[in-house]
């Protein structure tokens, strides 16, 4: 039934305990039997080894757990800034979310950086205020801060009772009662309201009324009628705003304490969207050209979409996939829609972190692994050819640092190449390409935790001996003006003589608005242009794109319009204007003032009151400059952009400075024209 399945997130900043909220999930739902810690290297979500030396979240992990009647389906994602991709893939097939806050810190940078991701994909969410036993912990000062900083309405539904270490429980604002926790958090125990919190409980219960009364008359009439407003209408209430993502319900708990989890696994069930009461999504129709909204209808055509790929030893690719119409069942065909081609879906399984069970079927709503399709690539549609419908894709940031990586064998060479291959496959914001000067191999990603953690993969998982260069800025090319440029090519292979002619216009592109290719040729000569033939010169440009044009740089926010084309029935063909028109775009790109772009990052720092000078001042050293600023009771923020190349071994001068009090994060902000300094 749709109804009665959820499929949520949890997102939050790093260590704010989102795989510690999950474990208690999972054990209170009785998925699991004891408790992973997060701490002991024991987190059942935290699967990898790595995670459990490292103590954070590297993959998002899947899992399936029953509350009520209930199907949840739950990915755990991680918190840190280099993977920010497992995040946006996470959010692009869920439903709902869990926020964890961090109750001493409030809204921390990453926070905000997953928060836009949902919002771009119009995700509900609910706010859950963690480590309420921390020192510093202050609820109200969160909810405010989360409030300020995501610019949405919060609605808290439990004040906590007591703070800090004398955190004992919260008070329920729409049953008004108290709630504790013992024997593991296994146990809830309901009191009515001690007489020293009555005030403030009323208080904030009215101002909750308050706030519901502006989504609902019955509820505006009951309040002004003085009548007992009924818990179930506040909760149909609260269940419509929060789908609309007009209010963030916000609740407390201590997770690591097992204090506060059974409300928010009630709040997944009582506020999330089921499957069936999301918007319907949206995907074009390539025969029609035009966009049409797919209905989650089990019984309709098979739809779905390719968010996350995993290689297993044994079964090869793991396609996770979340279906959106009709359904898939196990040794049937599956039709890539993107590729055209068919594949089989040898194996269906439900995960549990990285164990699974096989089921038979996967049906609209649902999100689980198919085995067996060796083309698909994370955003692929899958489907059937009676509906050729293509679902948005997900969009990556680009890498933005480098490492040079070669074995330490030449005969490992090739086994090289062919782990780095699975592990694109598997993360689409890590790349790999050959120097061509130097034939080594470099790899690019999204920071030096990122690069770390693929390098020791390779080192580990696959036991293959390699040696690793110091890390490297990705620097992108461009142009600065319009220029136009007509190429010819002959050449005779195999006693066949091929020809093709091409004329390429290339302008530059707003910045940040990615490469465009434009076909919009005049054919001289009467004969039509068969498809094989376009196909080939948007295949040339496609690749000259990310060959660069002076230093080999992959390009970026360039428009490539093809105006003119030369072609004949006897002698073109599609490999000569492959050729043709990509050395036609790179003979235009150099003659229109190519220029070299650097990566531009984000900084956040969080620093004591005592070293914000010394801290600016380390920025600003570094070529960065000071955006905003705002003080805390405990810290200063400060946040700042900097070009990458200036940002190695950062961390080390900031402990220096900073008695190692101060952190920061960075996070790839926009590229910009190299200037030399």
């Amino acid at each position: 039934m749709l109804s009665t399945m959820r499929n949520i997130g949890i997102m939050a900043h790093i260590d704010a305990g989102k795989t510690t909220t999950t474990e208690r999930i999972l054990f209170y739902t009785g998925k699991s039997h004891r408790i992973g810690e997060v701490d002991d290297g024991e987190a059942i979500m935290d699967w990898m080894e790595q995670e459990q030396e490292r103590g954070i979240t590297i993959q998002s992990a899947a899992t399936t757990t029953y509350w009520k009647d209930h199907q949840i389906n739950i990915i755990d994602t991680p918190g840190h800034v280099d993977f920010t991709a497992e995040v946006e893939r996470s959010l692009r097939v869920l439903d709902g979310a869990i926020a964890i806050f961090d109750a001493v810190h409030g809204v921390e940078p990453q926070t905000e950086t997953v928060w836009r991701q949902a919002s771009r994909y119009h995700v509900p969410c609910v706010g859950y205020v963690n480590k309420m036993d921390r020192a510093g912990a202050d609820f109200f000062n969160a909810v405010e801060d989360v409030k300020n900083k995501l610019k949405i309405n919060t609605l808290p539904l439990q004040i906590p009772i007591g703070k800090e270490s004398s955190f004992e429980g919260v008070i329920d604002l729409i049953e008004m009662k108290e709630i504790r926790w013992d024997n593991n958090g296994e146990d809830m125990a309901f009191s009515p309201i001690a007489p020293q919190r009555e005030e403030a409980a009323k208080q904030w219960r009215e101002k909750l009324i308050d706030t519901l009364s502006g989504f609902s008359d019955a509820i505006t009439e009951k309040y002004l009628a003085g009548e007992e407003i009924d818990v179930s209408l506040i909760k149909s209430v609260i269940r419509k705003a929060v789908i609309k993502r007009d209010i963030l319900p916000m609740f407390a708990g201590a997770s690591r304490r097992n204090l506060g989890v059974q409300p928010i696994i009630d709040a997944i069930v009582d506020y999330l969207p089921a499957p069936d009461e999301c918007a319907p999504e949206i995907g074009h129709n390539l025969k029609k050209e035009e966009d049409v909204s797919i209905p989650c209808d089990p019984k309709g055509q098979p739809l779905g979409l390719v968010f996350k790929i995993q290689n297993d030893r044994e079964a090869g690719s793991l396609c996770y996939v979340r279906v959106y119409s009709g359904s898939f069942k196990s040794g049937s065909a599956v039709y890539n829609v993107g590729k055209k081609k068919r594949e089989r879906a040898n194996r269906i399984l439900r995960m549990h972190s990285n164990k699974s069970d096989p089921i038979d079927s996967l049906n609209a709503g649902d999100i689980g692994v198919i085995i067996g399709m060796k083309l698909a690539q994370t955003g692929d549609t899958i489907g059937s050819e009676g509906l050729p419908v293509v679902l948005e894709k997900m969009q990556f940031p680009e890498p933005v640092i480098s490492i040079s990586i070669e074995p330490k064998t030449i005969s490992d060479q090739d086994k090289l190449k062919d782990i780095l291959a699975i592990l694109s496959k598997e993360d689409p914001t890590f790349t790999t390409r050959e120097n061509e000067e130097t034939g080594q191999l470099i790899i690019s990603g999204m920071g030096e935790l990122h690069l770390d953690v693929l390098v020791t993969r390779i080192l580990r998982e696959y036991k293959l001996g390699a040696k690793v260069g110091n890390p490297q800025v990705t620097y992108r090319e461009s142009i600065s003006a319009v220029k136009e440029h007509s190429e010819s090519f002959s050449k005779v292979v195999a006693g066949k003589e091929n020809t093709a002619g091409v004329t390429l216009r290339v302008e530059p592109a707003q910045r940040g608005s990615g490469n465009k290719y434009v076909y919009a040729a005049r054919t001289s000569g009467r004969s039509e242009v068969p498809q094989e033939i376009t196909d080939a010169i948007e295949s040339g440009i496609n690749g000259a794109f990310s060959s660069g044009i002076v230093m080999g740089y992959p390009c970026i926010d360039i428009t490539a319009t093809v105006t003119n084309i030369q072609y004949s029935e006897q002698t073109s063909t599609a490999f000569a204007f492959e050729a043709c028109a990509s050395m036609a775009f790179d003979e235009a790109c150099r003659n229109a003032a190519p220029i070299l772009l650097e990566p531009i990052m984000a900084v956040d720092l969080n620093t004591p009151h005592d070293f914000v000078g010394e801290v600016m001042s380390l920025v600003t050293q570094r070529g960065g400059q000071i955006i905003s600023m705002n003080s805390k009771s405990d810290i200063d923020e400060i946040k700042a952009q900097a070009p990458m190349e200036k940002m190695f071994g950062f961390m080390t001068n900031l402990r220096s400075v900073s008695q190692g009090r101060a952190s920061f994060t960075l996070q790839f902000s926009h590229f910009e024209k190299k200037t030399e300094r």
